[in-house]
């Protein structure tokens, strides 16, 4: 797959369109990773109170953080890049972000105080949820870099403040210290990273003097968010989606399923990684194809990736299926022996996740984007209301896992309708992709428990590649066949 997609991409791996993505992509991948071996040291190294109190803080942090931006990242970056006094745009812009950063960071106490009474939730909450007027005053930043084609220094200073605040975890192994004091430690290291943003990654276009001399009204405040709202809901609802699980957990289930989930999803995010990124070097090529109006073109390459969108998720899914119950205590420690179980629950998600992803990435490029926030407000209500419901009735874990899934079939099926509409999918076709992916993984859990998992799993897929394998070479001598006759 890695090796087709990067043949089909050459044409643009000049372009400082490229090469801008290919940075901002390298900072999310290396701060990906660095943050999830971060999460697996808490783990083993705190007990799950302490642990599950630290996700439920980040989880309060990150449901507002994600709102706190209102998603005006686009009008920042086409303001910019057409005002011929920049300075006025990135100081009220800067303004904006942190009158909304202060304005959360109070939301974010009074919301702690509303649903925990914890005393040491609330006092993490406070702690960790600095972070949003941080980000924020970053999220200016990087704003300002993409717009400038400059996301390369944005990768330097996220990687040295990933690596930062994994090495200060790693004093762990050696000096132990309370749950309380780590927060207060990644608070210091942000703080740091804010600086060296303003210093180095605003290429010292931002400072005290274009935040004082540059104001902004109440009216254009409105103006702006009214007029840029349904980027705000596209933006949020995704983080959104995984944060309020976490959350609805924390009141209604136990500490030990706080962490299981958080174990989970930490794992889910490592593999949802690859088609994000794929789809996102994706959509320039789709949008030219639209606009030239090359339909048979535009749907020929939605249709070449499903099918190695969908071998993906079957891939993932497969692996975690047979590999989880061994992998995941040794890695998390054996006080989350029971992880393995629910982790396969939440990979269920996965045989959609994928294709979930290349189509919406289609519908915007078709110009869809409201139609694409509206099948993802639908998706959030259900999955909410499935979870409390479900939660009322039977207190386990598998309730909220099942919910995310139905709620993402229920997105990809809104998804499958408009597409067909447009023409890029056929009815059968729909029909097919989930017959076939639902008899794949019947068959391989039905069949898996009767064989060694490595070996079963590696048959499987042998046998899968050598299918793929005839099939390419039968499609490639039909279409010479073809030529040749219409040369005769």
């Amino acid at each position: 797959m890695i090796p087709y997609f990067i043949k089909r991409i050459g044409p643009w791996s000049n372009s400082g369109l490229m090469r801008n993505s290919f940075w901002g992509l390298a900072a999310s991948a290396s701060q990906s990773l660095l943050m999830n071996l971060l999460f697996v040291i808490l783990a083993r190294k705190y007990t799950t109170s302490d642990f599950s109190y630290f996700l439920i803080a980040n989880s309060v942090y990150l449901f507002l953080a994600t709102i706190s931006n209102l998603g005006l990242g686009q009008w920042f970056m086409r303001e910019i890049v057409t005002a011929n006094d920049g300075d006025v745009i990135i100081g009220k812009f800067l303004k904006l972000q942190l009158y909304c950063g202060f304005g959360f960071y109070l939301a974010n106490v009074l919301l702690s105080f509303a649903l925990y009474s914890n005393h040491e939730i609330r006092l993490l909450t406070a702690l960790v949820g600095i972070n949003i007027v941080f980000d924020n005053i970053i999220y200016v930043i990087k704003c300002l870099n993409i717009a400038k084609s400059a996301q390369n220094i944005t990768f330097k200073i996220i990687v040295v403040d990933s690596a930062l605040k994994f090495l200060m975890v790693l004093l762990l192994l050696f000096f132990p210290f309370s749950i309380i004091a780590l927060s207060a430690g990644l608070i210091g290291i942000r703080f740091l990273t804010v600086n060296l943003f303003l210093k180095y990654g605003s290429r010292k276009t931002l400072d005290l003097r274009v935040l004082l001399s540059n104001k902004i009204s109440l009216s254009e405040v409105r103006q702006i968010v009214l007029g840029n709202w349904p980027f705000l809901v596209i933006g949020s609802v995704s983080v959104v989606y995984w944060r309020i699980g976490n959350i609805i957990i924390s009141k209604m289930l136990s500490l030990f399923d706080i962490a299981v989930y958080e174990i989970s999803f930490r794992i889910f995010s490592i593999f949802q990684m690859l088609p994000i990124i794929v789809s996102a070097s994706l959509f320039p090529h789709l949008v030219a194809l639209y606009n030239r109006g090359d339909k048979v073109k535009f749907n020929a390459c939605y249709r070449r990736y499903f099918y190695l969108f969908c071998l993906y998720g079957l891939f993932v899914y497969t692996f975690m299926y047979s590999f989880s119950e061994p992998v995941i205590p040794i890695i998390f420690g054996q006080k989350y022996i029971a992880a393995p179980e629910y982790t396969r629950q939440m990979f269920l998600t996965m045989l959609l996740f994928p294709t979930g992803i290349l189509q919406a990435t289609v519908l915007i490029s078709m110009k869809l984007e409201k139609a694409d926030m509206i099948i993802n407000i639908i998706s959030l209500i259900v999955v909410v209301v499935a979870i409390l419901v479900g939660l009322a009735f039977f207190r386990l874990l598998i309730v909220v896992n099942i919910s995310i899934f139905i709620s993402f079939l229920l997105f990809h099926i809104c998804q499958d309708y408009i597409l067909i509409k447009r023409g890029v999918l056929t009815f059968k076709g729909v029909i097919s992709f989930y017959c076939f992916t639902t008899a794949f993984v019947l068959s391989y859990t039905l069949l898996a428990p009767k064989f060694r998992p490595v070996i079963f799993f590696a048959i499987v897929w042998v046998l899968v590649a050598v299918i793929l394998a005839i099939t390419q070479k039968f499609k490639a001598g039909r279409s010479s066949s073809t030529v040749v006759e219409m040369r005769a």
